[in-house]
């Protein structure tokens, strides 16, 4: 038996918040959509995706991953080492010592809801995404 997911991933206090839902397949399209339903805590919403697959034999109890794919941002910059360090801005201290301590070339921000800053990769891919504007309550 095999099974395929997305996760995603949203801002959180301390760790990512990631919500994991089924998908018929790796359709990166229709992960896109399913990213405008996603809302977490304190109205955090998506800023990248990731696909599994799990897969188990008939003899084991429990699935194990077998695959896992590259991560896809929903929008955002990309900025590198030598970019963040000309905004010339104090604020960006820690994150010019975090990269130049864990060797990120480059970091990727996000602000679909929240402001995010995490390590880009060179597989990593940007999506032209926008979220979608929620209706204001009445």
């Amino acid at each position: 038996m095999r099974k395929h997911f997305v996760t995603f991933l949203s801002p959180g206090t301390f760790v990512n918040e990631e919500s994991e839902l089924p998908i018929d397949s790796w359709d990166v399209e229709k992960a896109q959509q399913m990213a405008h339903g996603i809302t977490e805590r304190h109205g955090a919403t998506p800023f990248a995706f990731y696909f599994t697959t799990r897969s188990r034999s008939d003899q084991e109890l429990d699935s194990r991953e077998v695959e896992r794919g590259i991560n896809y941002f929903l929008g955002g910059e990309v900025l590198t080492l030598a970019q963040v360090k000309a905004q010339n801005d104090p604020k960006n201290s820690i994150l010019i010592s975090n990269m130049q301590n864990n060797g990120y070339k480059k970091v990727l921000v996000n602000r679909n809801s929240w402001k995010i800053t995490v390590p880009f990769d060179s597989k990593d891919v940007i999506l032209d995404w926008k979220p979608k504007l929620k209706k204001a309550a009445k």
